[in-house]
């Protein structure tokens, strides 16, 4: 995961990042995907509703994760003025069985869902309120867990953070019955703290530690003089942890600098300290949004690049999407570009059927599919092997910006993507505000 904002052709898109299990659960046969859309529905009140994380339940129903503004609408249970977490639980044909918001008067912006061993859930992100549910706040944005029963109800929540910008993007439950975080600490705000070490700069790689009922065991942070941002946290089977991100930095704890932004791995033990890191890309801009962990230890990491050199080959347009296959210990193993000639972005990564993968973004081009893009932005979702090799892709979209953000590909062998929509009447669907949280069910 993972709130994003990333500057391109003048335009700010925001974007939020999700997450999966650590490693690769066995895999499901399916025949030949065929992508048609069952279902496509939107959720959400009159404002800004955006999607963050999609998981699948025990119960073969979907557990959904969002940033909501919206007090009107499914939004009966808020109250309050401004972004709060939103999750939403629902049924294997998307019909909604509850609704919940968290929150304070501040803005509170959600990023990652897990479902917890004891049945329950975290939910990960970050925060600017001290009141409502959130009971404390140190600085602008703190990193804000709420850890929730089987229906929603708080059992408790955590706050740290100091002056500045601190996130969590990506969240996970650790082999101890703990959690793990892995985001940005605006170091350069918090004088410093939040790490043993020698002080840094800009934005750092901040791990986390928590136990069972989230207090702080251990956090560290890691990078260079500029910004350096970590989205996605795995736990590695020596309990260790990898996070993965950009580094804009070339100097401190990056070794191997290519380009102005490089995708950036930093490999810790169990109790935080670095055991390695790496860098990839080429001369241009290179960031990892997602990864995840495949039963032999290697790593599939995607994300986006606008580099033709260095490791990155076969560029197609502006800028592309990209999935890398990296050992267990770092060595690169194979990287592979696509796109078409404008603007590809790849958000999340997700295991499917037979050994393949479904990578969910988002385009720009024109000519990616043969039907076109429809708009400003369209959501866009294609099928890989662990080799890299392209098997299936297609877009979605309508006139105004929309964003796939996180997908999860079911036991019963459907595809769940969402996303956030601004469009008029896409899919057949009505608008019910300004964005509204979108989820395809694809057969």
């Amino acid at each position: 995961m993972r709130f994003r904002h990333l500057l391109f052709f003048g335009l700010t898109l925001s974007f939020f990042a999700c997450s999966e299990d650590n490693a690769v659960a066995p895999v499901v046969e399916a025949e030949t995907f065929n992508g048609e859309v069952v279902s496509a529905t939107r959720f959400g009140g009159s404002l800004h509703d955006r999607a963050a994380a999609i998981i699948e339940l025990n119960t073969g129903g979907l557990g959904v994760l969002a940033t909501s503004e919206s007090t009107d609408g499914m939004l009966s249970d808020k109250t309050r003025e401004g972004e709060d977490y939103w999750f939403l639980q629902l049924d294997a044909a998307t019909n909604l069985i509850s609704s919940k918001t968290y929150g304070g008067s501040g803005g509170d912006v959600a990023t990652d869902l897990i479902a917890t061993q004891d049945g329950g859930f975290l939910l990960g992100g970050y925060s600017m309120s001290k009141d409502g549910d959130a009971s404390k706040n140190e600085g602008f944005h703190d990193t804000w867990f709420v850890k929730t029963n089987a229906s929603g109800g708080i059992e408790w929540e955590k706050s740290y953070g100091f002056a500045g910008h601190d996130h969590s993007y990506s969240v996970l439950e650790t082999a101890d019955g703990g959690y793990f975080s892995a985001g940005f600490l605006d170091v350069t705000a918090s004088g410093g703290a939040g790490n043993e070490n020698v002080k840094h700069g800009v934005g750092e790689f901040w791990g986390q530690k928590l136990d069972a009922t989230g207090n702080l065991q251990w956090r560290n942070y890691f990078g260079g003089s500029n910004n350096d941002r970590s989205y996605k946290a795995i736990q590695t089977p020596d309990a260790g942890f990898l996070l993965v991100g950009f580094t804009e930095s070339d100097d401190f704890d990056i070794s191997s600098p290519h380009g102005s932004y490089d995708i950036w791995l930093v490999k810790l033990n169990s109790t935080g300290s670095l055991v390695w890191e790496r860098s990839f890309g080429g001369s241009g801009v290179d960031i990892a949004h997602d990864a995840l962990m495949l039963p032999n230890g290697d790593f599939l990491i995607v994300g986006q690049t606008n580099s033709s050199d260095g490791d990155i080959s076969d560029a197609n347009g502006d800028f592309d999407a990209f999935a890398m296959r990296v050992s267990a210990e770092g060595t690169l193993i194979w990287q592979q570009n696509y796109g078409s000639t404008d603007f590809e972005f790849a958000q999340s990564i997700t295991l499917g059927p037979s050994n393949t993968f479904f990578v969910t973004g988002n385009t720009r081009s024109a000519d990616i599919t043969p039907s076109g893009n429809a708009g400003n932005n369209d959501i866009w979702a294609f099928q890989i092997t662990d080799e890299g090799d392209l098997r299936w892709q297609q877009t979605w979209g309508g006139s105004g910006i929309d964003l796939g953000v996180d997908a999860v590909f079911s036991q019963d062998q459907f595809l769940y993507i969402i996303g956030s929509t601004d469009s008029p009447s896409l899919l057949s669907t009505t608008t019910l505000g300004n964005d509204d949280l979108l989820i395809l069910r694809l057969n």
